[in-house]
């Protein structure tokens, strides 16, 4: 133990161990708060709002998708009761909803180009 290195007439004083200890942990807090003083302080306006946009463009893309098949779900429904094609009006439609809502998402997100009637 660290007390065994010492005599026993000297408790008062520390060990060597402890005193390297102590002067090493000073260090450091003075090292600590030297970085602390030379960087400035993070405000929020100096950080980018990256976040709240990418989340939105998130929310946008998702849209995109639920939005297709939820509008090819009520045409298909609303065909399967008119027409009494019960349930594949409703299947087809889905799918071509889903087909649909990817086609938009690719178009959104910018891995397909928008057709443009221009030329």
């Amino acid at each position: 133990m660290v007390d065994d290195t010492r005599k026993k007439d000297d408790r008062t004083q520390p060990s060597t161990d402890e005193a390297a200890l102590s002067a090493r942990l000073r260090h450091l807090g003075e090292r600590l708060e030297h970085n602390r003083l030379s960087t400035p302080p993070e405000t929020p306006a100096s950080r980018p709002n990256t976040n709240a946009s990418a989340l939105a463009q998130g929310l946008r893309l998702s849209t995109e998708l639920v939005a297709g098949v939820v509008v090819g779900g009520l045409i298909g429904w609303f065909l399967d009761r008119t027409l009494g094609i019960s349930p594949w009006g409703f299947i087809v439609f889905v799918l071509l909803g889903f087909v649909a809502g990817l086609l938009n998402l690719m178009r959104s997100a910018g891995f397909m180009a928008e057709n443009d009637s221009k030329h």
